[in-house]
């Protein structure tokens, strides 16, 4: 049994290398982008030197040309992965396993299901298997210092045309799944530029990052990228701010294993205010802008 952990860039080699501890078996990694000193305990380090990430069609192949030899190709859950892992599978005969939240054996798994209300236990019949994993589910890596490094090239045709890779979130903050800190914001932000100013500065403040709810992205307020849900990004931060999230359904199931979660909302019968551990019934026009004050160096 071995394990290819593909990593998008060097930001995610930790988190997965957490999965990788967990299945206990040596693992590999295949860095798409970018480069690493450090390994996390991984026997070695596929460099595929990418200027960016190729379309899922065409990644899936150059994935699948180099995870022959592996009983488990992996990858941080996300939206790029959930959109390229399944493809791997298909091409590797695999089975296929999404969020996988712990480690039974090397063919069982656990994986929320019902928006997060009910855990399934999976077993795999497959020789091979793929998996997108929740890394917040797992015990932080230990660093372990430089593992062996190889460059790959990685053979990507695609049919797909790319004609634009720009993202409208602002540059420097961390990705939402891996940071420490997200803000969240919903619909009462009104216009994308009170929610990047509100929402925005209070995560840059604390070194965090932007989410946000369906509704604020189907109504323009906040990007794509920056949707927290069931149907959008999977979070697990040590904090996380609520600021006008009511808390349906659809948005808890991608928060709530959050650490800390702190909700603020005008409406004290909110369903968000059920699973905070810290609530202010106050509106959020005056409730950000003073915590950003008591914020100020």
């Amino acid at each position: 049994m071995k394990a290819l952990l593909i990593a998008f860039d060097p930001s995610e080699l930790e988190p997965l290398a957490r999965f990788g501890a967990a299945l206990g078996a040596p693992f590999d990694v295949l860095l798409l982008t970018g480069s690493a000193d450090d390994g996390y305990g991984a026997s070695e380090m596929l460099l595929a030197g990418l200027a960016t990430v190729p379309p899922a069609d065409g990644l899936a192949k150059g994935i699948a040309s180099v995870a022959e030899g592996y009983t488990h190709v992996a990858a941080a859950a996300s939206m790029r992965s959930k959109d390229v892992m399944p493809r791997v599978a298909v091409l590797l005969d695999a089975g296929m396993v999404t969020d996988a939240i712990a480690v039974l054996d090397g063919k069982t798994f656990q994986r929320p299901i019902v928006a997060g209300s009910v855990i399934a236990t999976v077993t795999v019949e497959t020789e091979r298997v793929a998996l997108t994993v929740r890394t917040s589910a797992f015990d932080p890596a230990t660093p372990t210092g430089s593992a062996n490094k190889r460059s790959v090239a990685l053979y990507c045709p695609t049919a797909v045309a790319r004609t634009s890779a720009e993202s409208q979130a602002s540059g420097g903050r961390p990705d939402l799944t891996q940071a420490k800190v997200v803000v969240s914001g919903g619909r009462p932000l009104k216009d994308a530029g009170t929610f990047e100013k509100l929402i925005g500065g209070l995560a840059d403040a604390l070194g965090g990052g932007v989410g946000a709810t369906r509704a604020a992205v189907d109504s323009g307020i906040a990007p794509n990228e920056a949707q927290v849900g069931q149907t959008g990004k999977i979070v697990a931060p040590e904090l996380y701010i609520a600021a006008g999230v009511s808390g349906s359904t659809q948005h808890l199931a991608g928060m709530k294993d959050s650490k800390c979660i702190v909700a603020i909302n005008t409406d004290g019968d909110a369903p968000i205010f059920e699973v905070a551990d810290f609530g202010l019934v106050e509106d959020l026009y005056t409730a950000i802008p003073a915590l950003m004050e008591r914020l100020r160096p």
